[in-house]
């Protein structure tokens, strides 16, 4: 049914008169994150039963062309990829509702992310591709780990509001601080000079180094000052627990 409705809104946005510049405010989706998500946690139950915003939102989304989004700035392109990608995780959540975990949907590990159901550009592709076929392939931005939300609370919080090309680099950098001051993922243990890092800092080490030289230098941006001066290269880093359970208010 969802399949559908995202087919028809598509449709229509593509007819001649009807369709007009794309909203790179994603007021929409602003709309919908802000009625249904809480610290973080996704209200999928109140979703499932009104979803014609998100779809109506995901209808905007599938009607950008590869010509269109060309033309787009940077900042632009970026903030409509991160959408994209929260957008039809909960999508992919919500088809699957009810759910404990994103790793419960289809039979073999990771299948959720390689699911080919998100139209772009003509095809349908998978959540592996807007991450890293385009997001990481294009852009060499590690904040983007920060903004990408798989629907469990490993991750870094969903926020209440969309992201947008105008305020994109304060909302990555907001994210980042968010995510290090959340001490059940992330800390510093000063007196025996260990750092405690979610898994998401050893998944993506290369993206990380690759913009600072190191995870610890690349840390330091985001620490408070007294602490970031402090903490050098000999620290020890140890990796914290994913929680792969659903990002859920129902949680």
């Amino acid at each position: 049914m969802r399949a559908l409705q995202t087919t028809l809104l598509l449709a229509m946005a593509l007819l001649p008169g009807i369709a007009g510049a794309f909203d790179h405010s994603h007021s929409g989706f602003t709309t919908i994150l802000k009625t249904h998500v809480r610290q973080g946690r996704v209200d999928y139950r109140a979703l499932k039963v009104s979803p014609d915003e998100l779809n109506r939102y995901e209808g905007e989304l599938a009607a950008v062309t590869s010509q269109e989004f060309g033309s787009w700035t940077r900042d632009q392109q970026v903030a409509y990829l991160i959408n994209l990608y929260n957008a039809r995780t909960i999508s992919l959540i919500l088809e699957n509702h009810p759910i404990t975990s994103i790793k419960r949907i289809g039979w073999l590990p990771g299948a959720a992310w390689r699911k080919e159901f998100i139209p772009l550009f003509g095809k349908t592709v998978s959540l592996n591709h807007l991450e890293h076929g385009l997001l990481r392939a294009n852009y060499k931005l590690p904040e983007i780990h920060f903004a990408l939300v798989c629907a469990a609370k490993g991750c870094p919080p969903l926020r209440s509001e969309a992201y947008i090309a105008q305020n994109l680099v304060n909302q990555l950098q907001d994210q980042g601080r968010r995510f290090l001051g959340n001490a059940t993922k992330n800390r510093i243990d000063l007196p025996n000079r260990r750092i405690y890092l979610s898994p998401i800092f050893k998944w993506f080490a290369e993206d990380f180094e690759g913009e600072s030289g190191s995870v610890t230098d690349y840390l330091r941006a985001f620490l408070p000052k007294e602490t970031a001066t402090k903490v050098t290269k000999s620290f020890e880093i140890h990796y914290t627990d994913y929680d792969w359970s659903l990002n859920s208010t129902e949680n």
